[in-house]
């Protein structure tokens, strides 16, 4: 397999497909045609963009970087299914209301992050406390810690997918999934060849977070600290460390078929068989879609699969 820069993210009824500076948003619409967009990215690293290429560093900003970039395109794609008198607005009332959703999706990164810390990172530590009278050893309490973490993880996701809105996202993860793995194992990008492909990925966003899950029970398990308000500082202050070594991970594996690497993936790509399921033709036309309109897929077929 022939790892490519390409990735991307399901939206509401759509793919987003994101190739180095440029990004599409794939939709189908109420009236059951595609509406493909693609635009410049631009990182919130601003002129600092080389953060985003510094091992270990840039981990944390390619993470806020696909949050921003993953709500602005949710945002968008949830465009097409407003109510029709919600799109009459003048042209003064167009300005406001996209002002109100540019402060709209600033205030639900920050708000994700902050829930994200307190529910997968301070909840855990508060649970495996209460066990300190049954487990006095510390290590003990941090690993049990880290499987409540990831306990409550699976949990979520469980109960998301009970929702019929998220279970089609899923169903275009997977579309954008087998898209991925279609062009990087050399076959042309047609509807049969997609719906064949696999719909886990090494480099998901999944494995992101699982990998995040997991390394942090590593690190908190080196740094020990005695007071109860210090080890809730360190659970947060490590974040960024333990995201950015997740990326690392998460690259390496991307780009290895080295078995060690593949042992590492596996309850990643497990955790995927949740957060995928397997597409109609309908949504992987959409994703092929979203593909095209960034990715020259039979240049990098030409490039990486025949030598003659």
């Amino acid at each position: 397999m022939k790892s490519s820069n390409i990735g991307g993210q399901a939206v509401l009824e759509g793919i987003m497909m994101k190739n180095r500076d440029r990004y599409a948003v794939a939709v189908r619409k109420p009236d059951g045609e595609i509406f493909v967009q693609t635009e410049e990215f631009h990182s919130v690293t601003g002129r600092y963009k080389k953060l985003t290429t510094i091992p270990f560093v840039r981990g944390v900003f390619n993470f806020i970087d696909s949050m921003v970039l993953g709500i602005k395109t949710l945002t968008f794609s949830a465009s097409f299914y407003e109510e029709e008198e919600e799109k009459n607005f003048s042209e003064a009332e167009q300005k406001k209301k996209e002002k109100q959703e540019s402060l709209l999706m600033a205030g639900t990164v920050a708000f994700s992050i902050v829930a994200a810390v307190a529910i997968f990172m301070v909840l855990p530590y508060f649970l495996s406390s209460l066990m300190k009278p049954v487990v006095p050893s510390y290590h003990l309490r941090t690993v049990i810690e880290g499987f409540v973490r990831i306990g409550i993880f699976i949990i979520y996701i469980l109960l998301i997918s009970r929702m019929e809105d998220i279970q089609r996202t899923f169903m275009y993860h997977g579309a954008e999934h087998k898209c991925i793995n279609c062009i990087e194992h050399g076959l042309p990008l047609t509807v049969e060849n997609v719906r064949n492909s696999s719909r886990q990925h090494k480099r998901c966003g999944t494995s992101f977070l699982f990998f995040v899950l997991a390394i942090s029970i590593i690190l908190l398990l080196l740094i020990r600290v005695e007071s109860p308000l210090m080890r809730v500082v360190v659970r947060i202050v490590l974040l960024p460390v333990i995201a950015g070594v997740s990326y690392e991970v998460l690259k390496l594996a991307g780009n290895s078929d080295n078995p060690v690497v593949n042992l590492l993936s596996k309850p990643g790509m497990a955790i995927q068989k949740m957060t995928t399921s397997e597409p109609d033709d309908g949504m992987i036309e959409v994703a092929i879609q979203a593909v095209e309109a960034v990715f020259d897929w039979r240049a990098y077929e030409r490039d990486n699969f025949h030598t003659s």
